[in-house]
């Protein structure tokens, strides 16, 4: 055997050049060692018929895999030049069934006949035909969107929009936006951690991370992403708290079993994936909604893929890398979840809809342009609601409400014109889901009211509370069918939308769950039933404003923002709860906040006894008092810059978000009473532009003058047009990294100018273009106070640069300016150039990076010889030379005010920097020329070692 497989050349016949049945004897140990899937190589000989029936039975009647190779060789040389030439096309066409021959095929430069290239190809290959299945079934799964009723659905692509997603470093810092779901799984862009294995989106609850998954499974499945991407396997994360302490699984099983089984050969499959790991994508959605008291630290980390393990312990080592390492692995987590740093490669933030997002969206979900721009009217002159729609979870609610007027009414439905609160979208959307059961008539139609339609459907109402409420105690989301027939629904409930079947994995059985459509519905009806049962006291009426524990704010204050995770293998404090993230809960209390409001009650004395509504209104509003007056207090406050400064947290935004449920002004002032501080800070919030209305409610009432950093959250363009009623009092504004564009700007321009107290502006990497810089310059101008502009990182070019730097040569208060990012170029800079000359205040200015060469520059240096009040300026990351760096080394001999320099990574050579290492010897103010990452090579650098104020490295 072992001489025949060396092929015996001697017995062969005389055979051409290029002889397909000689390439085949020559390699023929090659080919027994890498060809496995050898029932493809016969289906496809038997499809073309150059194998008989016989021939097949001769070689399923081979003992072993590598002995059907041989029989197959054997019978396809004994068949000649054309047969031979086909089994080699065979394995050529079926990459991912032969690709150990890959490397071989393209050595031996195979390039098939016509007649060859003619032939079928049938891939029967066990890997490829489940990677089909695989595809087959997410792109079933994924092509719809359940919607109102289990009835009702609706193409994800006729309606998907993308929302705003962002890079940022471990500690949330901005580094830009991926730019496509593609892109998000580069491994070139955002990487963090080369050794981590785990991408991790978080976002609000509503702001699209199961959706951004399922238009990734459409994709995928569409073949739309990496081809080296073969596998995608979805898990929603709840599912591995289905399991007991006591189950065991292998990896195989989780995947195959609980997301799709191989039709033949699972074996294979699995080997395969376990060989290529790279080729799989794992989505886990929802960590938050992982709930298990199982403990990782009892039992070891499991590295084999075959040994049978609790399947937490497969989840953590999945996401770990000891389990199929090389995967590409997507985690989703509400806000507020973070899992330890060396799990991490990317983390992602979803920040939902801009103005853009919105117009689209809108256009894809009414696609008749009156309807639509009725729609974004009505929405334009209520910026209220309008702010609301940046979440997409409750943009949708928002439209399909609007729909269903439209549809059931008249072609004219009318959105709300007054303050609208969360509390009112979720009546509304309740109110609509109980008038479906209404019968419609084409000449009448339902003139039901909003009290009508509650009382009609409160037995409905009731029996959805009571069983969201039993789920909230116990933080499950995911309801049996005993379960929901405990709370008294029948089938015509279920009917209405409010609960959606789902098909729950690893429960161990056929039947469905149900859910509600999303968790803030189930906090919506928790709330209500809180409010409506005659039943509940006042402890129990409370029970979830727990969560703002008295002691919260100095907690939050000096903790790292790392919440460990037991289940994932960190170690937290004893009794710390992992799963930090209760907006849930939250959203329970913000509900209950709104029903019990005194504009719900009208609403709500035909559905709960008057003096009942009094004593829970009454409880609710002691318990708020209290929790707001010990918060405040609470939070920790620094001295800084003239400021007493206050550091709020996300819980203080929930505070504010359930003051403005209440629409009391009392509450308001109270809140606004209980700051305290000149100066509230309030970054890395992840508030939204919804959040304004809150913050507005409450500074309104604030009689003092305020400064407000609102940077790093999510605010948008319909954020500062809620701020508007608080401008009056606010002394310092940053809104730097929220996506303001120039429409916001306008609103700064139109508020900040009647009142003419600004100091500070801060708008640094914003979408803010040269329109928006006429605006900034026309603020700089009527606002003689102002001191601190920063504009970094924006789109202001050349025509913007000019009219900024007319602005600050006529402002006599301006202290320091940030352009770092923008593109202004030499004539920018030229028009700085001008401003600079002779200016009285400006001490710090920075025009980095911003496409700057030669004669901008020199421009620069020439204005600084008549300047006496510039300290600092940043030229870093421009295009600058050694004919710059000699008019600097001259403006240096007579300028001997400014103290530090900055021309990092320019074009300036050791010409350019022994110029300025002269000038240093007539100037003694000057306290550092930094000029490191310059055409300066490391020899070079040691003629300047004496200068020590010079910064070569």
């Amino acid at each position: 055997m072992e001489k025949r497989d060396r092929g015996e050349m001697d017995t062969a016949p005389s055979e051409p050049l290029h002889s397909h049945i000689k390439l085949l004897k020559t390699n023929r140990e090659l080919l027994v060692t890498h060809i496995r899937s050898t029932q493809c190589l016969v289906d496809n000989l038997l499809e073309n018929e150059y194998f008989s029936a016989e021939d097949a039975e001769i070689v399923g009647a081979c003992p072993t895999q590598p002995d059907k190779v041989r029989k197959i060789l054997d019978l396809v040389q004994s068949k000649g030049e054309e047969v031979s030439e086909f089994l080699l096309l065979v394995l050529q066409r079926l990459e991912d069934a032969y690709v150990d021959l890959r490397p071989w095929l393209v050595e031996i430069g195979f390039s098939p006949s016509k007649l060859i290239q003619s032939k079928t190809v049938v891939n029967t290959d066990p890997v490829s035909r489940y990677i089909q299945k695989l595809r087959h079934q997410l792109g079933r799964d994924s092509k719809f969107i359940l919607c109102y009723s289990q009835k009702e659905e609706v193409l994800l692509e006729e309606v998907y929009t993308d929302t705003i997603m962002e890079l940022v470093s471990f500690s949330n810092e901005s580094l830009g936006s991926p730019g496509s779901l593609a892109r998000l799984l580069d491994h070139s862009t955002g990487v963090l951690n080369e050794q981590g294995e785990t991408i991790f989106v978080s976002g609000d609850a509503g702001v699209g991370k199961s959706m951004l998954l399922q238009r990734l499974q459409s994709l995928w499945a569409a073949g739309q992403l990496d081809a080296r991407l073969k596998f995608s396997f979805h898990f929603r994360c709840r599912m591995f708290s289905c399991f007991k302490e006591g189950a065991m699984l292998s990896l195989q099983d989780l995947l195959f079993k609980h997301c799709c089984y191989p039709e033949q050969d699972p074996e294979e499959v699995f080997a395969f994936l376990v060989r290529f790991p790279h080729t799989a994508l794992f989505t886990f959605d929802g960590l938050d909604e992982l709930h298990s008291d199982f403990d990782l630290s009892r039992v070891p980390d499991t590295s084999s893929p075959w040994e049978p393990a609790h399947p937490l312990v497969l989840l953590a080592n999945l996401l770990s890398g000891v389990l199929l390492k090389g995967a590409t692995k997507l985690l989703t987590a509400r806000t507020g979840i973070e899992i330890p740093r060396q799990l991490l490669r990317k983390k992602v933030l979803l920040r939902g809809f801009s103005r853009s997002h919105l117009r689209a969206y809108a256009k894809r979900m009414f696609p008749d342009r009156a309807t639509r721009d009725r729609l974004l009217d009505q929405l334009e002159a209520n910026p209220n609601l309008c702010s609301l729609c940046a979440v997409p979870l409750f943009c949708w609610i928002i439209f399909r409400c609007f729909q269903h007027f439209h549809g059931a009414f008249d072609s004219s439905p009318e959105l709300p014109d007054c303050t609208v609160t969360l509390t009112d979208v979720f009546l509304l959307v309740t109110e609509v889901h109980l008038n479906r059961t209404q019968p419609t008539s084409l000449v009448q139609r339902n003139t039901q009211s909003q009290t009508e339609a509650l009382r009609g459907g409160l037995a409905t109402l009731r029996a959805l509370g009571q069983l969201a409420r039993w789920g909230m105690e116990r933080e499950l989301f995911v309801f049996s069918q005993e379960e929901v027939q405990a709370a008294a629904l029948q089938e015509a409930d279920l009917q209405l939308g409010f609960l959606r079947a789902v098909p729950e994995p690893g429960l161990g059985e056929d039947q469905l769950s149900y859910e509600f459509f999303h968790t803030t519905l189930q906090a919506f009806f928790t709330a209500f039933s809180l409010v409506v049962d005659a039943k509940v006291g006042t402890r129990a009426l409370l029970r979830f404003f727990q969560e703002w524990p008295p002691g919260e704010a100095a907690v939050e204050a000096c903790s790292a923002p790392f919440f460990p995770f037991p289940c994932l293998g960190a170690r937290g404090p004893a009794g710390d709860n992992p799963f930090r993230n209760k907006d849930h809960i939250q959203f329970t209390n913000l509900f209950l906040c709104g029903l019990l409001s005194k504009a719900k009650q009208k609403l709500l004395r035909h559905l709960v006894p008057a003096a009942a509504l009094r004593r829970k209104r009454k409880a609710l509003w002691a318990h708020l008092f209290a929790s707001l007056r010990t918060y405040l207090k609470n939070l920790p406050r620094t001295r800084s810059g003239g400021f007493n400064q206050v550091q709020a947290m996300p819980t203080f935004i929930w505070m504010l978000r359930c003051i403005y449920e209440t629409q009391s002004e009392k509450v308001g002032q109270l809140a606004a009473k209980g700051i305290c501080a000149n100066y509230l800070k309030l970054t890395y919030c992840n508030a939204y532009s919804a959040d304004c209305s809150a913050l507005s409610f409450v500074l309104h009432h604030f009689r003092k003058r305020l400064a407000l950093d609102l940077d790093n959250n999510n605010l948008n363009d319909y954020g500062v047009r809620e701020l508007q009623p608080c401008f009056s009092c606010l002394t310092v504004i940053r809104l730097s990294v929220n996506q303001v564009t120039d429409s916001g700007v306008k609103v700064l321009y139109e508020e900040l100018t009647k009142y003419k107290i600004l100091t500070y502006l801060g708008l640094y990497n914003n979408q803010i273009t040269d329109v928006g810089a006429g605006y900034i310059a026309s603020i700089l101008d009527e606002c003689k106070g102002l001191t601190h502009l920063k504009l970094g990182k924006n789109q202001i070019t050349s025509e913007g640069g000019k009219c900024l730097a007319l602005a600050v040569k006529n402002s006599k208060s301006i202290f320091e300016i940030g352009m770092w990012g923008n593109q202004i170029g030499d004539e920018g800079a030229k028009a700085f150039a001008e401003a600079l000359r002779n200016h009285p205040s400006l001490t710090n200015l920075s025009l980095a990076s911003n496409g700057i060469s030669t004669e901008g520059g020199k421009s620069l240096a020439q204005a600084l010889h008549w300047n006496t009040s510039l300290r600092i300026f940043w030229l870093t990351q421009n295009d600058l030379d050694d004919e710059v760096a000699e008019s600097m080394a001259e403006m240096l001999k007579v300028n001997q005010t400014l103290k530090h320099l900055w021309l990092i990574q320019n074009q300036i050579t050791a010409k350019g920097v022994a110029q300025l290492a002269d000038a240093l010897q007539k100037n003694t103010g000057i306290m550092e020329i930094c000029l490191n990452g310059n055409l300066m090579k490391p020899e070079e650098t040691g003629g300047f070692e004496g200068e020590k104020r010079l910064v070569l490295s």
